[in-house]
């Protein structure tokens, strides 16, 4: 059964620029070289919810054993550590694939 990873951050400030250039060169193409296929990316500009996430991404891994590999593997760990240098507030968790948008 496919799962899916949801993950959410906020962009740090006066770093958007540096930020959606990692993104493009680095992330989207290293986590899909990994294996997560991008499913969705949502930037939030404007919510009336209180601390609601900037930056909302999902992606998935056919099985939860295939997503495990990604998370537990060097790579995913050096995009990670990539990506810190950009955004805070960083959270994750993996769900089963139920169809639609899920938070």
């Amino acid at each position: 059964m496919s799962v899916k990873l949801l993950m959410n951050w906020d962009i740090k400030p006066g770093r958007d620029q540096d930020y959606f250039e990692f993104v493009v060169r680095e992330w989207v193409p290293g986590t899909q070289k990994l294996g997560l296929k991008t499913t969705g990316a949502w930037y939030t500009v404007y919510s009336r919810v209180k601390d609601a996430p900037q930056i909302t991404t999902e992606g998935i891994a056919d099985d939860i054993d295939a997503m495990r590999d990604i998370i537990a593997s060097i790579e995913w760990q050096t995009l990670q550590d990539r990506l810190q240098e950009y955004v805070n507030n960083y959270h994750q968790k993996i769900v089963h694939v139920t169809g639609g948008f899920q938070l």
